[in-house]
């Protein structure tokens, strides 16, 4: 089952309103959904779409994919850097020191000559008899 989050159209016509839902990505655009986010008012901007977080993050977590418009949403309000940052482990930088050794061999290992292709003898015309 993949699952999707992506806007659901609610509203009447030519007034949209949308949901931000967790669904299925067989279930229809307005239909069936799993879990509601949040929601959205095109008229009052992206800036002021209502998201739940910790859904959010939660349904990141699990492996669900934000739709092109959703991911945009969750990028301006930071949701998408709090997820990458929970997802990478915390490393030690590498220092410069640490890298210089690796270069260094890259430099001094000696190419290897390039052999040219053993060429084949011509082939043998076939007797007409």
């Amino acid at each position: 089952m993949s699952v999707k989050i992506r806007l659901t159209r609610i509203g009447r016509h030519k007034d949209p309103f949308f949901r931000i839902v967790a669904a299925d990505s067989r279930f229809a655009r307005d239909g069936r959904y799993i879990e509601q986010i949040g929601y959205f008012d095109p008229d009052k901007g992206v800036e002021n779409a209502v998201i739940d977080e910790e859904l959010a993050l939660k349904w990141l977590k699990a492996g669900a994919t934000p739709s092109d418009t959703v991911k945009a949403m969750f990028s301006r309000k930071g949701l998408l850097a709090k997820h990458a940052g929970e997802k990478a482990p915390k490393a030690k930088k590498a220092t410069k020191k640490a890298a210089a050794p690796k270069a260094e061999k890259k430099a001094e290992a000696p190419k290897a000559e390039k052999k040219a292709p053993a060429k084949k003898a011509p082939a043998k015309a076939k007797k007409a008899e």
